[in-house]
Formats: C-alpha cells, structure tokens, sequence
C-alpha cells in the first residue's frame, strides 16, 4: 500500500494521545499533520506542552517535537486538510459524543479510544481480529450523519482485550458461563507511580464502571450485524470483578468459562495456535505476526516478562488447566496501552484502510 494519510491526533498530550504520537511519528501509512489538545497547550510546541508530563520510557518523538499544538475547540473548522482523526480526549461522555460526530460531519474519518459511543447502534467497536465484518455498519452510520466518508469507529475497553482474544476461537463450543477477574494497570488510569504513590504496594478492588464494561462489550464485539445496528449476544452469562493493582503497564485476566460442549485441552490449545484474524491475512503494519501466544510455564505471562511480547499487541496466554466447578480456567495478559488503546487504534485505522473504507 502506497497512500499516505494526513491524520491529527486529538487528546494528544495524555498518555494515550503519546501512545499514539509515538506510534504514528514514522508510520509507513500514516502522516501526522495536526496535534490538537486543551487550550492551555495550545501554541506551545509538543515538546514544551508534554514537559514534565511525558508518561512513556520513550522520548518524545522528534518528528513531533517541535510541531505546535492546536486547541482542540472549533476543531471543525480545522480539519479541511485531514483525513482521519485519532481522538483519545479527556472529557464527560456527552461532549465526547457531540465533539467526535462534529468530527465525522466534516468528513473525516474518526477512530476513537473513548468509551462515549460504545454503545452507540450504528457505530463499530471493533477488535480487528475478531469482528471486522462489524465495519459493514459503516454506510448506515453516514446515513445518519449526512456524510459521505466521515464516520466514527471505536475500539472497546482496554481490559477486555485480554480476555475475549482468547475465548473468541473457542465460541463454537458453545461458551455459556464465563467469570473473570481482571488486575489492570495504573497507565489504564492514565497514571505512573511518580504521580500515583498511593498505588505503590497496593491493590484496589474497584474500577469505575469497569465491570460493566466487562459483562456488556463483549456481547457487542460477539453480535451480529443487523441493517442499522448490532445486536448484542446473548451468550455467555458474564461475571467480572475488577482490580487496581501496583503495575505500570499490562492487564491480567483470571478466566474460568462453562461450555457446551466441553473440549479438550488439545483441542484449545489447537485453536489458540492456529488462530489468525483479518489483521495477520491482510499483514497490516501493525499486526502481530502470533495474535495468540500460550506459554507452558507455571509461572507466565507476567507484565513485567511478557507485555511487550510483538510489539505490546500480541496477547499471551497460560495456566490452561481444569476447573473443579466450570470446565477450564487459564490466565490471560494484553499491554493495555498499546493493543488496548492506541496500538489497537491504529490497527483498526490499518484495517479501515485496507478495506477500503479511508478516502484521499
């Protein structure tokens, strides 16, 4: 693929507006010709707006460094030269909603981070190796907008996507029950420990609306398309807890699932191997080569070992072993920065442009 997109990142001085910066700074695809974030970062360049606020072991990209950041209000106006937005802002749901369709209504393509249009009927959430025939929603989204190319696309919550990978090639052995517990990084806060002490040899037992999350999105993400809209599965019966726990980078998954049809260990482990989505067919720049990695040892995966694991968008699996209550239990991991927020983003936006549905 030749085409270079002009894109903008929006939210582009929080953390996961730096993912997205670090990530994009030498994309063979995509350009980065606009950083948009509040207005007390405007006019300053990326590296002073950033200055005593950068959350990555990296250093600021110097592609990036010196380019001067926009206010991200009136933003309509200033996206005539843009073909596609990442949008990772920090504000209430409503006016995420309002600012990313004013986005769209310009006809830019919009791929968001944020939860506001989740839930959203006619709007995809999309994990890339999963539900990319979700992205058929897309004419019935410009319908509604007016537009001709602008639409918004949005990933799912970050902790889910250490868990549903795994499940996903075992679905037709008819999943009917599933309890997880999910031990989800300080950065999903948008946090570090230098600026987060209290979390240092802690664990929270609550993430605001986390474990709603949890038992909803994945229904979506299993739904089936509908002319306007996804209808939810109604299948498994979810059971989510979810913790804060005093690690940096990396969502745990503890998972112990109910099926059908029972299958062997084999068989599971077969299916994780040999599983490859849209992403791995089509060899997107971003795309793990392994989306499923399982480890033999007692002891993995671990964030602090394994989140990095292609590039933090490999998710790794472990601990495959019986249940003495449902039938299987295993432990999962997914860098929740990376594959579960911006990376993923920008393999959705990959995937988006290989099908054709990003416009020069």
């Amino acid at each position: 693929m030749t085409h270079s997109y002009r894109v903008a990142v929006v939210g582009a001085t929080g953390y996961v507006g730096q993912r997205f910066v670090t990530l994009l700074d030498d994309h063979p695809w995509f350009h980065i010709e606009k950083l948009f974030a509040s207005p007390r970062s405007a006019g300053k360049t990326y590296r002073e707006a950033v200055e005593g606020r950068w959350r990555l072991t990296t250093p600021v990209p110097p592609g990036c460094a010196e380019r001067m950041v926009e206010s991200s209000e009136a933003i309509e106006e200033k996206l005539d030269d843009i073909d596609l937005v990442f949008c990772a802002v920090d504000m209430p749901k409503a006016a995420v909603r309002e600012l990313e369709e004013r986005m769209a209504r310009t006809e830019t393509v919009v791929v968001s981070n944020n939860s506001a249009h989740r839930a959203t009927p006619d709007v995809p959430m999309i994990i890339p190796e999963i539900n990319h025939g979700h992205l058929a929603l897309i004419p019935a989204q410009r319908r509604r907008l007016g537009t001709r190319h602008g639409f918004i696309a949005v990933k799912p919550n970050c902790s889910i996507q250490s868990y549903v990978p795994a499940l996903h090639p075992l679905m037709d052995f008819g999943i009917e029950q599933l309890f997880v517990s999910t031990y989800q990084a300080i950065s999903g806060a948008g946090k570090t420990f230098a600026d987060w002490p209290e979390m240092v040899e802690n664990l929270i037992p609550y993430i605001g609306g986390e474990e709603e999350k949890s038992e909803v999105e994945p229904l979506r993400i299993w739904g089936s398309l509908a002319e306007d809209r996804i209808v939810p599965a109604t299948k498994p019966l979810i059971s989510a807890q979810c913790y804060r726990v005093a690690v940096q980078e990396g969502h745990t998954a503890s998972v112990s699932v109910l099926f059908r049809e029972k299958p062997s260990r084999e068989e599971i482990l077969a299916r994780w191997a040999a599983y490859a989505g849209r992403p791995q067919q089509l060899e997107l720049p971003s795309a793990p080569r392994q989306f499923l990695h399982y480890f033999e040892e007692d002891n993995r995966p671990q964030p602090r070992l394994d989140v990095d694991l292609e590039g933090g968008m490999a998710v790794s699996i472990g601990r495959l072993r019986q249940d003495p209550i449902l039938d299987w239990k295993f432990t999962c991991l997914s860098h929740n920065t990376l594959r579960g927020a911006a990376g993923g983003a920008v393999l959705t936006a990959e995937l988006l442009a290989a099908e054709g549905y990003l416009s020069l």
